[in-house]
């Protein structure tokens, strides 16, 4: 019988959060393979759709978009977990779009938070090997939100009015 081992993530006011993260050297290191199935298993239970490693207190250059729908994010896109690793963004859509967003670290609130629609990103998966890929809509503004979490930034730095940020309950009623 194998024990979930509590991972703790990291709320707003931790220095992690505010770091920017490392890269990583070791990919296929018992270590990092150990981080990645950490992070697969925390998104999961705690109903994210993505996850950045500073956010269990790990300043590395990693996370993992895993969007599904949830009771936290009901109309979120079905896709495969996708591990970034040393993710840089390549090109990015002039356009912006605002939408609203919540992080495991800022319980309890949501904010329209302005993103590029549409990205090109090059990263490493969790077996090094190089990728390029684009993503768009939802799927790119996970991936804008973990990033930050990469360059010490959270997603109400973002936010270009307090009147932006509401509370998760008040999110909720309107939709």
């Amino acid at each position: 019988m194998e024990l979930f081992k509590e991972i703790k993530i990291a709320k707003l006011g931790e220095k992690v959060l505010r770091k920017k993260a490392k890269k990583i050297k070791d990919i296929k290191s018992k270590k990092t393979q150990e981080l990645i199935s950490d992070m697969k298993t925390c998104v999961k239970k705690s109903n994210g759709v993505g996850l950045a490693a500073p956010q269990i207190f790990i300043s590395k250059q990693i996370m993992i978009i895993s969007s599904q729908p949830n009771k936290r994010y009901p109309n979120a896109p079905v896709m495969k977990n996708e591990v970034l690793i040393n993710p840089k963004i390549i090109k990015k859509s002039k356009k912006m779009k605002k939408g609203w967003e919540g992080c495991l670290s800022i319980p309890g609130i949501r904010a329209l938070v302005p993103r590029h629609e549409k990205i090109k990103i090059k990263y490493l998966d969790e077996n090094a090997n190089e990728k390029i890929q684009t993503f768009e809509g939802f799927i790119a503004r996970i991936f804008q939100h973990e990033y930050d979490h990469l360059i010490g930034l959270v997603f109400i730095d973002r936010v270009e009015s307090n009147k932006d940020i509401i509370t998760e309950e008040m999110y909720f009623k309107q939709l």
